[in-house]
């Protein structure tokens, strides 16, 4: 149950966000040691990842799982790779790559991250957030020299001014509002289907703390003033390197809802009824994979029933 919410009649507790999923060993401290034999391990399992960042998936007795492939089987350079880490005696290792045919299907964060085990979501959301980063930092950002990779993927180095670049995460606040009793705001992007909502959302600011993040964004979006501001859990979004900081915030007193038509362009007030309800016409929520879809549920205290979300 979030904190500083009314209890659901047999809630289990909060629900932990599916990208935030993790058994591998990220074996920071072994970094170094391991670019010089990056890549040229037949027994390391690897992870190919597109340009467009799928990664192949094959069906497994237990559902679908990312399919690994020995690091000889496979023709991307070196500087296309990165150390994931090790479980289970084994190392795992990201590399750049064309889709081909070996695989069953290639699909991305969004299509599989929900349905994969805690193993390969960890790894998947490590690996995507890793191609993302280094094709935003092929070029040193102060004088454009192409850069180095160092530390088997996680440091990029530029020869001409020395610096070392390391990945970058953006922390954004999400927040689910609420009265403090039955009803809770979802907004909808002009980008989004008609009838598709969510809860609020933006990034934390320079010089901002994210409980100040989050009131800042409520008041800009729907103009609304909150108190109770509560963390609930975080989860990785590297579409391509953002932290979601998920909160719950209250609203209090009588205060009218107006919508920003910037940022989004339509929001209201939804009571857990409503999003409940399968026989009537509702909102359909976010995919089971973000963030936004673990807090609205973990307030309605169950899983609606499918298809209430995209």
């Amino acid at each position: 149950m979030s904190r500083g919410l009314p209890a659901a009649q047999g809630h289990p507790g909060p629900v932990r966000p599916v990208l935030s999923r993790a058994l591998h060993d990220r074996d920071g401290l072994r970094r170094r040691e391991m670019h010089a034999t990056l890549g040229r391990d037949p027994d390391t399992h690897v992870l190919l990842v597109t340009g467009d960042y799928l990664v192949p998936v094959h069906e497994a007795e237990g559902g679908p799982a990312l399919q690994f492939r020995g690091a000889d089987a496979l023709d991307s350079e070196p500087a296309g790779w990165a150390y994931l880490g090790t479980y289970g005696g084994a190392n795992y290792a990201m590399a750049r790559g064309a889709r081909d045919m070996r695989a069953d299907r290639w699909l991305g964060l969004r299509d599989i991250g929900a349905e994969v085990g805690d193993l390969d979501a960890g790894l998947l959301v490590q690996a995507v957030g890793l191609a993302q980063w280094h094709d935003r930092s092929a070029h040193c950002p102060q004088c454009g020299t192409m850069t180095e990779l160092r530390d088997s993927g996680w440091v990029r180095h530029c020869p001409v001014d020395r610096t070392d670049i390391f990945p970058r995460t953006d922390p954004a606040m999400i927040v689910l509002v609420h009265d403090g009793a039955d009803r809770c705001v979802l907004g909808r992007q002009s980008v989004w289907p008609t009838d598709r909502f969510s809860v609020l959302a933006g990034f934390v600011e320079p010089g901002e703390s994210a409980e100040q993040a989050v009131a800042r964004e409520v008041f800009e979006e729907v103009r609304l003033m909150v108190t109770d501001i509560r963390y609930v859990t975080s989860q990785p979004w590297p579409l391509p390197q953002s932290l979601m900081l998920g909160f719950t915030a209250r609203v209090d007193g009588d205060q009218t809802l107006v919508v920003d038509q910037d940022e989004i362009v339509e929001a209201a007030w939804f009571s857990r009824a409503e999003l409940m309800d399968a026989g009537r016409t509702r909102p359909r929520l976010p995919s089971p994979v973000s963030i936004a879809f673990q807090l609205i549920t973990d307030w309605l205290g169950e899983k609606p029933a499918a298809p209430a979300w995209t």
